[in-house]
């Protein structure tokens, strides 16, 4: 019997699909090798701060005038000059300025001389920036007035107007103080306060504005020390208070703020660094830069280097990875980001765990993600010394796209490897599987055509020569089938043996019984000559039951088939029995139309005879027998239903066997060797029909179908 259930086919697919782990696994081992690549280019990134701080270590000189040894930088005070990308005209129109605006720094009433909480910002104030260029220092200021005073044109005064001062140390360490009073809008020139005296040197321009006016200059990096400081005054008339918003104190030396300049020579020797693929900082203890090299965005250190050979031309199976297969990987993986947010690109002083370590004299790396997510970036620094002391630190950054492209690389190739292992491997094994489950079916086909349903052996099963276990099975099953067979044919044949065999022993006894039966015989000897007559009676009767069954085999091999009415033939029968058995009830629902069939009509009687007689044996007394025939395109239907006890209900189609009999012991007062349904199947094989019994809601139906012709 067939069912439908998780064949070998699907079971090996479904273990096939183990398979998938081997992806998740290749991810995790090229997992583990990025970490150890990263913890690689960490101390890669640790020896190129070292080395670089290696020649910067005992070089005072590169600090002091850098103001690195101060003990503390206050923004807004100390000022820091930005290194400025080119050229700035100086027309006051901050066209060039732009790009550094964020880096303005506000001064407020905070920053005014005299205090005065009650200042306004639109009384004045000013943003301010200074910045680097080639050998110059540049500055600008945006300054909100509410009254611009120029200074008038006869004036010998230079401080009775709105008026801007400069105040630096100089190279001798002297306080230099300049006053810029314009008298109108255009090239500025700045007088010495001293002496009053122009410093053609000092150059600039004034622009008045809306909200007040804007001043640009330059001045020579020659003629800076290590302090500056500007001031704004404000200058409203006589009758005014003078309001000077300033970065320091300008009239002392010691108070002034300091000035740090990124320096050349620094920047010279951080400059060689710029090949190695790492951006380069160089930052004072007080964490300004002092130099910076290389960008970020192009940083990828030395394992981007690794990739350049993967660049060149490709094969053709490369080109089918790069067409079809890499699209697919990289729904999972990310490529590196080649452009992202550097929050450190213009820093004028940098701050991080790793920075502070190394100024507390510890070599450091720090990992920390870009603010857009889009990278990560890897920094390393390292501490310069000067006599046992930290004066500044070597920050080098890269970012990890490096290695993330040599991850990506690796996984490409394990993914492509992967693949073709689960094609290969699930083909491999769904082609097995079929080959076995075909050998299954086949041997189980075998099995199911040997033995029909009624348990008759119909031949043999061809062993196969395969030496595995499904090959032993086969041998298995046809030894076992050829057992089975001889033993059946032993059965089939017992009952025709048996007739023959007993006929002439019954035929003695009988013909013995009845030569004594001529005799004088007392009453006692009577009695026991007609019991020993009626057992052979009954006897007689079994062999003649018997042998009824194998004459009907033997005909039915030799019968010759004719066209025949069984119309005809059930309207005949039905009259016999109803003149046979008046006591019995018979209803009739016999088509008029001729059904015409191939076999043998006697048979067929035969048939009716056997299952009649069944159901007369078994209805209940005093109920009708109803029978029935009937037709539909092919086939004629023939139903025989009685009243009366049900059939067993395992018993199913081998009530139609041989030597089966489901009568009770009071049903057994003749002779009944459970041959009756056994002939009527003979007979509808005969005419290839199938004959059925089921149980009904009162007693037993038999249904006959027919093939007409």
């Amino acid at each position: 019997m067939r069912r439908a259930g998780f064949g070998l086919r699907s079971q090996v697919i479904v273990l096939s699909s183990f398979l998938l782990l081997l992806p998740w696994l290749g991810y995790e081992y090229v997992w583990e090798m990025e970490k150890y690549l990263r913890k690689g280019q960490e101390k890669t990134l640790v020896g190129t701060t070292r080395a670089l701080a290696t020649a910067l270590h005992e070089r005072p000189k590169l600090f002091d005038s850098q103001a690195s040894f101060l003990e503390q930088v206050v923004k807004g005070r100390d000022l820091y000059a930005y290194n400025i990308n080119g050229p700035i005209k100086l027309d006051g129109q901050f066209n060039e300025w732009q790009l550094y605006r964020p880096l303005f720094w506000s001064y407020d009433q905070h920053y005014l001389h005299p205090a005065n909480l009650d200042h306004h910002g639109n009384d004045l104030s000013f943003s301010h920036m200074v910045g680097k260029f080639e050998r110059h220092l540049y500055a600008v200021f945006e300054v909100q007035d509410d009254h611009l005073f120029y200074r008038p044109a006869n004036s010998l005064s230079v401080t009775r107007n709105d008026h801007l001062k400069i105040a630096f140390q100089s190279e001798v360490g002297e306080l230099k103080t300049y006053i810029i009073a314009p008298k109108n809008d255009g090239w500025i020139t700045a007088y010495d306060e001293m002496d009053l005296r122009p410093t053609p040197q000092i150059q600039g321009h004034f622009q008045h504005t809306a909200q007040g006016y804007n001043i640009e200059l330059r001045l020579p990096l020659t003629m800076l020390g290590k302090k500056l400081g500007f001031a704004i005054v404000d200058w409203d008339g006589k009758d005014q208070t003078v309001k000077t918003m300033s970065t320091s104190n300008l009239n002392d030396l010691n108070q002034l703020g300091s000035v740090l300049v990124p320096s050349p020579e620094i920047e010279r020797i951080v400059k060689g660094m710029g090949h190695s693929g790492s951006r380069i900082w160089v930052v004072d203890n007080h964490h300004r830069v002092l130099a910076q090299s290389g960008d970020i965005k192009h940083a990828d250190g030395v394992w981007a280097n690794s990739l350049e050979d993967a660049k060149q031309s490709k094969s053709w199976w490369e080109s089918i990875e790069h067409t079809y297969l890499h699209p697919l990987y990289y729904l999972i993986l990310t490529r590196p980001a080649d452009e992202f947010i550097d929050e450190t690109y213009d820093n004028a002083a940098l701050e991080g765990p790793h920075i502070r370590a190394a100024l507390s004299g510890q070599a450091h790396s720090h990992w920390r993600l870009t603010p857009d997510k889009k990278a990560v970036i890897l920094s390393a620094a390292y501490p310069i010394w000067i006599d046992d002391q930290v004066m500044g630190a070597v920050i080098a950054e890269e970012t990890t796209n490096g290695v993330r492209s040599i991850r990506n690389k690796a996984l490409e190739k394990l993914f492509t490897v992967i693949l073709a292992v689960m094609l290969i491997g699930t083909l491999t094994l769904f082609f097995f599987a079929t080959r076995i489950s075909s050998r299954i079916r086949r041997l189980r086909d075998l099995a199911e055509q040997a033995i029909d349903p009624q348990g008759r052996v119909l031949g043999d099963i061809e062993s196969s020569q395969a030496g595995d276990e499904i090959g032993d099975l086969s041998r298995s099953f046809a030894n076992i089938v050829g057992r089975l067979g001889g033993y059946t044919h032993y059965l089939e044949n017992m009952s025709s043996r048996l007739s023959h065999e007993l006929r002439t022993p019954v035929a003695v006894v009988r013909s013995s019984l009845e030569s004594l039966q001529l005799d004088e015989l007392n009453t006692e000897q009577k009695k026991y000559v007609e019991r020993a007559s009626e057992g052979v009676s009954r006897l007689n009767k079994i062999i003649t039951t018997m042998s009824e069954a194998t004459r009907l085999e033997q005909s039915i091999a030799h019968a010759d088939r004719q066209r025949f009415d069984l119309t005809h033939v059930m309207s005949g029968c039905m009259q016999g029995y109803q003149f046979t058995y008046p006591q019995q009830a018979f209803t009739l629902d016999i088509c008029k139309q001729s059904i015409e069939l191939d076999g043998v009509p006697e048979f067929i009687a035969q048939l009716l005879d056997k299952i009649i007689s069944n159901a007369l044996e078994f209805a209940t007394p005093e109920t009708p027998i109803a029978v029935s025939l009937s037709e539909n395109d092919k086939h004629a239907l023939l139903v025989i239903s009685n009243y009366g006890p049900a059939l067993p209900e395992k018993i199913g189609e081998h009530i139609f066997d041989s030597m089966v009999s489901v009568r009770t012991q009071a049903m057994q007062k003749q002779p009944h060797l459970g041959l009756g349904l056994y002939i009527a199947r003979l007979i509808c094989d005969f005419h290839h029909g199938k004959i059925m019994a089921r149980n009904t809601e009162h007693g037993v139906e038999m249904s006959l179908t027919l093939p007409k012709i």
